[in-house]
């Protein structure tokens, strides 16, 4: 991952990122870290980012299995609530 690439990354929002975007850019910004070719800085800075999209990940994945929870539909039509196997 270029310098640039991880200085235009680092600039946008996380919130605002789906699942597999916010999974991509992790993929990208842990592809550039083994490489090895990054500045201390923006390697620091690209780690730091790393772990706030890992978090990200995980409340989207959270949110997801909240609902597949909440929404398990019976034989009979009815829906009832049930934790994932």
């Amino acid at each position: 991952m270029e310098t640039s690439m991880v200085a235009d990354a680092l600039a946008e929002d996380i919130s605002t990122l789906s699942f597999e975007d916010a999974l991509s850019e992790l993929d990208q910004i842990v592809r550039g870290l083994e490489g090895g070719a990054l500045k201390l800085d923006v390697a620091i800075q690209a780690f730091e980012r790393g772990v706030k999209l890992r978090r990200h990940c995980e409340a989207k994945l959270a949110e997801v299995e909240a609902r597949v929870e909440a929404l398990v539909q019976q034989p009979d039509g009815s829906q009832v609530t049930r934790p994932l196997e």
